[in-house]
């Protein structure tokens, strides 16, 4: 997939190779957010809809305080949206400006619960016919850091929250044709390609075992209708280009604005490759039944075999195949805390700030979403917020873009929790498991595709790491989580 523009920030600024995010995209966001597990970060409904914890400081409140201009363009999915307005809503946690969508899921053509500041914005894709939601994404922005007051001289944070390339598969024709044939190789040629480029660039150790292809996805020899499998990929690819595009006017803009060096960029995923297989059943308030362009054509939802994806007519994911490729040489896909669940890049660019004997190279260190809101506090001077139920969970990385990671603080064990898994990562061993099945214990170091399950070696390893959990599930329940608390998220329901 073609990514200039990301490209030339990874060439020139750090790339963490152990850097982790929770298995999910509002759990992620949750943390990035406020610097805590999510357990703590949400409130005792346990949702999305809920919204943030209310004792819980927000990074734009930390940094608006501290005389930042704070905007957000993009996916939330921190609030209720039936509460455009309601006390979790974006721009009353701290975002000046927002405008974006509530849902975690939508419409690339017309969002469904678009929104500016909490005030309805589905007329500008009805009187846009050549909408699309990514390119939106980046008109707002780049509207908001024009801006348009006196008060536009004070640095800003941006929160630029693409949904490419979530599902619904939606691209526009011309960029779906730019990758016409690009994928005819299938799922297994293009997952051995890529084990043995991400070795070449040194981000995995090439001592690492790819594994086998998982059992749900068949032999790309024996898999039908080859040629609607390609166009799922297609269809990805070309929504990853284009977000890769509007970055790209981003970087322009900050460029011709003579602060392109001085501004720190992180750009990371909120989760592993999704494996989900879209079913026609799947509907919610986040679907359509009919096009918006006039000719209310029906929408077609589900992974229907030679129903191509592309088009507002349908409503699609790219599923086990491509998801096993994307997370190569990884395990398990998104909702699991094994490596494919909760393993993501993390490219940070900060010309006037990352030393420049690392500027281009790698960072091994280990570093998880909770870390950026410190980081991004000590990077403008701002003292970490007093809050309740816990203090921040993270820890800064500044000193890894200095030079000096060694003065990095501390850091006991890392914390998963949510969906289909349960994990701890203590030092180079991480216990994991699915979210009703035993514990399994790996030596990351040696085994970072997680293939030699050491549990029945080492059970004094596995007791010990099964308590610091245990421990932590219970310091940050708190006592007020129910289980059994209703989905009310389309991105929160779990694969079959």
């Amino acid at each position: 997939i073609e990514t200039p523009n990301l490209d030339a920030l990874a060439a020139n600024g750090l790339r963490f190779t152990n850097f982790y995010v929770n298995n999910m995209c509002w759990p992620t966001r949750a943390s990035l957010m406020t610097s805590l597990y999510p357990k703590t970060a949400l409130p005792a409904k346990g949702s999305a809809s809920g919204g943030l914890h209310p004792d819980a400081v927000t990074l734009p409140q930390s940094l608006l305080a501290a005389g930042y201009r704070t905007l957000m363009s993009g996916k939330w999915h921190l609030s209720d949206p039936a509460k455009p307005n309601g006390p979790h809503a974006p721009h009353n946690r701290g975002f000046e400006k927002f405008y974006g969508t509530i849902f975690g899921a939508s419409d690339f053509f017309a969002p469904i619960d678009l929104q500016l500041n909490g005030k309805d914005m589905t007329r500008e894709w009805e009187d846009n016919p050549d909408y699309y939601y990514t390119d939106a994404i980046t008109d707002h922005a780049l509207k908001f850091l024009k801006g348009d007051g006196a008060g536009d001289s004070k640095p800003f944070f941006l929160y630029l929250a693409f949904t490419s390339a979530h599902w619904p598969l939606h691209a526009r024709p011309k960029d779906i044709a730019h990758y016409k044939g690009r994928f005819a190789m299938g799922w297994d040629r293009l997952r051995e390609e890529q084990h043995e480029r991400v070795k070449e660039l040194g981000l995995v150790d090439p001592h690492w075992k790819l594994p086998p292809r998982h059992p749900n996805v068949p032999a790309w020899k024996k898999t039908p209708d080859k040629e609607w499998q390609q166009r799922r990929m297609e269809v990805y690819a070309a929504q990853v280009t284009c977000m890769d595009r509007n970055i790209g006017r981003i970087i322009n803009h900050l460029r011709k604005t003579g602060v392109f060096d001085d501004t720190l960029i992180l750009y990371h995923q909120d989760n592993g490759a999704c494996h989900v297989e879209y079913t026609p059943n799947r509907v919610g308030s986040w679907t359509r039944p009919h096009t918006t362009d006039g000719r209310r054509l029906p929408v077609k939802p589900g992974n229907i075999s030679g129903l191509m994806p592309g088009p507002q007519t349908t409503f699609q994911s790219y599923g086990y195949g491509w998801a096993n490729a994307s997370n190569s040489p990884f395990r398990l896909f998104k909702q699991f805390d094994h490596e494919g669940g909760t393993r993501s890049p993390l490219v940070v660019s900060w010309p006037s700030g990352i030393d420049h004997d690392i500027a281009g190279g790698l960072a091994h260190e280990v570093c998880h979403v909770v870390d950026i809101m410190p980081t991004l506090l000590e990077a403008a001077g701002v003292k970490p917020p007093r809050q309740k139920p816990v203090p921040m969970e993270g820890r800064s990385f500044l000193s890894v873009l200095k030079g000096t990671p060694e003065k990095m603080p501390n850091r006991e064990a890392l914390f998963w929790a949510h969906a289909r898994g349960r994990a701890v990562r203590l030092g180079n061993y991480k216990l994991v498991a699915g979210s009703k099945d035993p514990w399994e214990l790996y030596n990351l170091d040696l085994d970072g595709t997680e293939l030699n399950n050491l549990a029945g070696k080492m059970p004094e390893k596995v007791a010990e790491m099964a308590a610091l959990h245990e421990e932590w599930s219970h310091r940050t329940n708190l006592g007020r989580r129910k289980p059994g608390a209703p989905r009310k998220s389309p991105d929160d329901k779990p694969s079959k």
